[in-house]
């Protein structure tokens, strides 16, 4: 039952921090930035500087700790899958045998697990931190003013922008509703508990009704959209409008040496 309330991407978290205060194409930017630093480098040093920068992160942005982590926790499987996969197929100098079975885990293996792991694991918290301090309004229009150039090849950006801004804003809706259906399903008498099958077996009934929730919820918006002659993002303006100021210049600086160094130690 914690799947439906761990997930906090799509959810904003008012505060009155600094990092809230940014602009949202600077957030977005930066958020960029560090991804493609954490998938270049390899080095476990590395790794510990990004995870030590995103607890300061956290801090400067003022939200709890706990609320930020407890988007890794749906994603548990797939950092118990990736550290599994590296063990068992990556070959080198012998760490430890499994008895009975002999299979043998190297120090490699383990390492590229544990790597592999805390990149993906960081990836989660990083995007967690912008959309807890960032409305998905503000999202949009960071992205459609990043993609403008775009139009000029006749992309639809707005459009595109729209879609996915939908599409974050009702992650939350959809997981209360999915939570809903579980809670309905277990006053009925249906079960959840068991082995792995058994749990993948009880999904099965909330997939449904999940399914025309979600669809009867697209046609209201849509209806709505229409009723108030939605046509596009041509001539359309904003309630906000975006602009840099000192803080922002500052960290786009910053994230900009921070990929440059990442790059030449990489090389290095």
């Amino acid at each position: 039952m914690a799947f439906y309330t761990d997930i906090t991407l799509g959810k904003y978290y008012a505060s009155d921090s600094w990092v809230h205060a940014l602009d949202p194409r600077t957030k977005l930017t930066s958020l960029m930035g560090l991804m493609v630093c954490l998938l270049i480098t390899l080095r476990p040093p590395m790794l510990i500087f990004f995870g030590i920068f995103a607890l300061i992160s956290i801090r400067a942005a003022r939200l709890p700790l706990a609320l930020v982590l407890r988007n890794l926790r749906p994603f548990t499987w797939l950092f118990v899958i990736t550290v599994l996969v590296h063990v068992l197929w990556t070959h080198g100098e012998i760490a430890y045998r499994v008895p009975w079975i002999g299979l043998a885990i190297s120090h490699e293996g383990l390492l590229l697990g544990f790597v592999y792991s805390m990149r993906l694991a960081l990836l989660v918290v990083y995007a967690a931190i912008l959309t807890l301090t960032t409305l998905p309004i503000e999202i949009a229009d960071a992205l459609e003013s990043i993609f403008s150039p775009l139009e000029r090849l006749q992309v639809p950006t707005h459009e595109m922008v729209m879609m996915l801004t939908l599409s974050l804003r009702f992650i939350p809706t959809l997981m209360e509703e999915a939570q809903r259906i579980k809670n309905a399903q277990i006053s009925r008498g249906a079960t959840f508990e068991g082995n792995i099958l058994e749990k993948v077996k009880s999904v099965v009934p909330l997939i449904l009704p999940l399914f025309v929730s979600a669809f009867r919820r697209a046609d209201d918006l849509a209806l709505a959209m229409d009723s108030r002659c939605y046509s596009g993002g041509k001539g359309r303006s904003r309630y906000k409008s975006l602009h840099f100021d000192g803080k922002d210049y500052v960290v786009l600086t910053g994230t900009l040496l921070l990929m440059l160094v990442i790059i030449l130690v990489e090389i290095g």
